[in-house]
């Protein structure tokens, strides 16, 4: 029953304890910021093991530091005249690429070169597998007036999921040139999703503006690359983005969460001004086949501040994070992350595996090195679901959840055993009929007493007591009220003496007290009190009827009466019977 009691409590406790947990918002926010630090570290171990290998076919063209420092010795500013880059896709569209996809935006017309954006603007009209990008944000209309954006650039989206994309509805635009919005509906958004510790672990496919959805550049690409028609796309009940045989999973706030496949340099990197140069026919190192490749424009310098922080390394290009989530949509390699609900009953189906092997294996060390082993085995379980499945399983709940069920575990079966223990110990030294200690653990006790008293010159008392005519007693009115009268005489002497006096039973009808710190006179006056408390007491019998009973005792004190516990024991022995010489009911 105790047992019971103690398990239910704590299911009671751990039942409270899920509860705070699941409510308490700030808890969660560092429960979830130190679960992305476990995805961060999975995800580099799955690269450091070789990991997925990234498509050889997307190709980044970079404005790196040497890049930078060429345009502003040649060009003498930055950004670089628009005809430049109508130049190059020139030069690229000979090799026939897959596509040329501009992570940089052409925003209005540069002063100094304003007939330079009219090249730029043609090629977008000649070719059709240019791309380039736009951004969203939430600046005041007093800054800029919000932009009408043509219905060509946007999407069909049919939501049956619960994401509102509250995250990922911006207000405002800062849009690129009127020229090429006429021109192409090429065009996708480069807004990204950071999560609070400022990493970037996810980007959006889609985000609102204006009520309406804008697809991301690099699912722009990816779906002309993977050769889907049309323009309407549904979000299933389950949070999934269905394109063509694809599912692509969307966390809690819209964004898909990307697979990475290395650090930054993954990609074929292609320095810009090696383009320039080979497109003005100078001599370069350039000797590359841009054929059926995908062509990212990107820059990479640290003083153009494209730089992100991922999973993978501190130091990130934008573009780059582009090619990777390109690169996640055309191998259908995005992380789907478990539901919370899903991850709170795996929580607790783990706890209460270790909270049963604690409570069931006797050796603390044993449950505790297997407890361990059963969540290191859940650990490895959720690195190779990731790795081989790309499906993220939360670690940390399930360590809060099996630390406490370890925890409560071991409490409770210390409470446990605590109790059977006292239990034990009761009945080693109990005595079963009246519930005095037994003559074992007087034995015990009165040699402690002659030690310490040694040890601190004190003295203690000894009082044998013995139930008079008690035989005749048994005789006359039976076994069963003899047993009775011997309990009510033990619970007389109990609450006749004091809390540190130890009050046994000898043997038989015969009770003795051990009294620490107690002369010869004091031990006189508390056996002449309980003589006469036990003489002027009427004890029930088994039958129901009363009766008077006396008793005689024998005193004896350490050290007058002796030196060791059978000196002791001998004389009170003598003097009782002393007592029962004289005539009983009385202190001898």
């Amino acid at each position: 029953m105790f047992k019971k009691f103690l398990y239910a409590i704590g299911l009671i406790i751990f039942g409270i304890f899920i509860f705070l947990i699941v409510k308490n918002a700030n808890l969660n926010s560092f429960i979830d910021s130190v679960e992305n630090r476990t995805f961060d570290l999975r995800q580099s171990i799955i690269i450091n093991e070789g990991g997925k290998k990234a498509n050889e076919d997307i190709v980044i063209i970079a404005v790196d530091d040497a890049t930078y420092e060429y345009i502003l010795a040649n060009y003498g500013e930055w950004p670089l005249p628009r005809d430049v880059y109508a130049n190059m896709i020139n030069y690229l569209e000979q090799f026939n690429p897959t596509a040329i996809a501009f992570d940089m935006m052409f925003v209005k017309s540069l002063k100094s070169k304003n007939n330079a954006d009219q090249a730029l603007i043609n090629s977008f009209k000649k070719y059709k597998n240019v791309y380039t990008s736009m951004n969203f944000d939430n600046q005041s209309p007093d800054l800029r007036t919000p932009p009408q954006l043509p219905d060509k650039l946007a999407i069909n989206v049919t939501n049956n999921s619960k994401i509102d994309f509250a995250e990922l509805t911006y207000t405002n635009c800062r849009k690129i040139l009127e020229g090429i919005i006429d021109a192409t509906s090429n065009i996708g958004i480069i807004n990204v999703s950071r999560s609070d510790d400022g990493v970037l672990r996810k980007m959006p496919l889609i985000v609102k503006y204006q009520d309406k959805f804008y697809p991301q550049l690099a699912l722009k690409v990816g779906i002309n690359y993977l050769g889907e028609q049309g323009n309407s796309y549904e979000i299933d009940k389950y949070s999934n983005l269905k394109i063509g045989d694809r599912k692509i999973f969307l966390d809690k706030d819209g964004s898909a969460i990307i697979n990475w496949y290395g650090a930054s340099g993954t990609y074929t990197y292609i320095p810009m001004y090696q383009l320039i140069k080979a497109v003005n026919g100078e001599k370069t190192q350039l000797n590359y086949d841009f054929s059926n490749k995908i062509i990212y424009f990107g820059t990479t310098a640290a003083s153009l501040f494209d730089i992100k922080t991922v999973p993978t390394g501190k130091i990130y290009p934008g573009v780059e994070i582009q090619a990777t989530f390109l690169n996640n949509l055309i191998d259908n390699n995005f992380i789907r992350k478990v539901n919370r609900g899903y991850t709170l009953a795996l929580s607790i189906l783990l706890a209460l595996l270790i909270a049963s092997v604690v409570s069931r294996v006797n050796s603390a060390f044993t449950a505790s090195l297997m407890s361990l082993s059963t969540y290191f085995i859940y650990i490895l379980v959720s690195y190779y679901a990731m790795k081989f499945g790309n499906l993220w399983l939360e670690v940390i709940y399930p360590l809060i959840f099996s630390i406490f069920a370890f925890t409560c575990a071991y409490i409770i079966k210390y409470l446990i055993k605590s109790r059977d223990f006292e239990l034990q110990y009761k009945l080693a030294t109990t005595d079963g009929l009246t519930e005095l200690y037994n003559h074992r653990y007087f034995q015990e006790q009165i040699r402690m007493q002659v030690e310490q008293s040694k040890r601190y010159n004190t003295s203690f008392s000894l009082i044998i007591i013995d139930i008079d005519f008690f035989k005749k007693f048994n005789d006359t009115f039976g076994h069963q009220s003899g047993d009775a009268v011997l309990k009510e005489v033990a619970q007389t002497l109990r609450r006749n003496v004091r809390a540190t006096d130890i009050v046994c039973r000898y043997g038989g009808e015969e009770m003795s007290i051990i009294l620490p710190n107690t002369s010869k006179e004091e031990a006189l006056l508390t056996a002449q009190k309980i003589c006469e408390r036990v003489a002027s007491k009427k004890f029930k019998l088994f039958n129901g009827k009363e009766t008077n009973v006396t008793i005689s005792l024998g005193v004896s004190t350490y050290p007058s009466d002796g030196s060791t516990a059978v000196e002791i024991i001998e004389v009170a022995d003598k003097r009782l019977y002393n007592a029962k010489n004289n005539g009983r009911n009385q202190v001898g």
